[in-house]
């Protein structure tokens, strides 16, 4: 839950995504992995067509939902941003993510990723710097 409106709440996503993504450490991963988006481009806040490093802007209704999807050598995955205003100035924020992890390479990825914890920590920090960047 967020202190914030839905129309904060997206920016600050947007702002979020952008950041937790960019810099070198962004850039090695996507280059190790060959994510087919690498750069971030398109209009901000995101609109669909736009890119965050790794990922596709493919569905875009601002203060609603934000629908992400993106493929490297190992999975093809989307990441999906549900907005739910819940009490006056306060807002919901689901992150809902679904991939597919093909083949042995595909599966060792997952144990990597997945089974470490390694994308739900991920996926808190991002969630953390939206309520931040929101306030």
């Amino acid at each position: 839950m967020i202190a914030a409106g839905p129309v904060l709440v997206r920016r600050a996503l947007g702002e979020a995504l952008g950041r937790s993504f960019a810099g070198r450490r962004g850039a090695a991963c996507a280059r190790l992995v060959g994510a087919a988006d690498q750069t971030a481009s398109g209009p901000r806040p995101l609109v669909v067509g736009a890119t965050v490093r790794g990922f596709r802007v493919t569905a875009a209704d601002p203060g609603r939902e934000l629908v992400l999807t993106g493929s490297h050598r190992y999975s093809a995955y989307r990441l999906t941003f549900q907005l739910e205003p819940d009490s006056p100035g306060r807002t919901r924020v689901r992150a809902k993510t679904r991939a597919a992890f093909p083949g042995r390479a595909g599966k060792l990825y997952r144990l990597l990723v997945i089974g470490s914890g390694g994308h739900a920590a991920v996926m808190r920090r991002v969630l953390t710097a939206i309520g931040r960047r929101a306030r």
